[in-house]
């Protein structure tokens, strides 16, 4: 008897034990190219390869199984969007909202379209797409067609300045567990801080994420000016008006008439 019970009592420790230690799940390996771009006068736009690989549950990946959803988010920014109505044959501002903290900078690329790897529920909740963009609480859940408008609107504007961009299969598979996918970074990219996010789904489930950090910040004389008109705007002005005034006398010398 007194064998039995210890016998029972070592397997409810090991029952136990089993229990406490968690199952592992897939996890992501995350890394980009670089972690600073800097921007010099000769900046035309560069590309940010962000890569990494899938460790799944399991001894062994089925590719097919997995979609993976790359989201690079620039800092945010407050923008008003404004309509322009005809008045008495003239174009006027009139209508406008204001959108707080937007992404400065957003592209999506996907495996797949966004509409074949997870429902609208899903993608809104971690703001994966253009469509699916948190627009703050003013117009959270306001589906008027005015709000709507403006919405899209903005988006628009956004895109035509090549600051958004949504991209289905542009994550590419190298290999079985490996994925990759090229971000392109126009020429007018805000400096700041920017964050990658690396979304792993299965049968239209989101199962992890993971992500990298990385900047754009001007460089050289860019720099200087540019710090110098945040940190101490009345020199930075000064400095200006200076230059003015000198240009004007330079060319009132060069093209004076004797």
């Amino acid at each position: 008897m007194r064998a039995r019970a210890c016998a029972t009592i070592a397997a409810a420790f090991v029952l136990a034990a089993c229990l406490a230690v968690p199952a592992r799940a897939e996890r992501l390996v995350v890394a980009a190219s670089t972690d600073h771009v800097r921007i010099s006068s000769s900046f035309t736009g560069t590309s940010l390869a962000v890569f990494g690989a899938i460790e799944p549950d399991t001894g062994s990946v089925d590719r097919a199984l997995y979609e993976v959803v790359v989201v690079v988010r620039g800092p945010d920014e407050t923008l008003v969007t404004r309509r322009k109505d005809r008045v008495a044959g003239i174009w006027l501002n009139r209508a406008a909202r204001t959108f707080a903290d937007m992404p400065s900078f957003y592209a999506v690329s996907a495996s797949r379209p966004l509409s074949e790897i997870a429902d609208a529920a899903t993608l809104r909740r971690y703001e994966i797409g253009l469509t699916h963009l948190d627009f703050g609480p003013a117009d959270r859940g306001d589906d008027s067609p005015e709000e709507a408008a403006f919405r899209a609107a903005f988006v628009r504007l956004k895109e035509d300045a090549g600051l958004y961009r949504e991209t289905p299969f542009g994550v590419t598979f190298p290999g079985t567990a490996v994925f990759q996918s090229n971000i392109e970074l126009p020429a007018n990219v805000p400096v700041g801080s920017y964050r990658v996010s690396v979304f792993l789904f299965r049968d239209g489930a989101m199962l992890t994420t993971n992500g990298a950090d990385f900047s754009i910040a001007k460089s050289g004389f860019e720099q200087f000016t540019f710090t110098l008109a945040k940190t101490n705007g009345i020199v930075y002005g000064l400095i200006c008006v200076a230059l003015a005034l000198l240009t004007g006398w330079l060319a009132g010398v060069l093209f004076r008439r004797d």
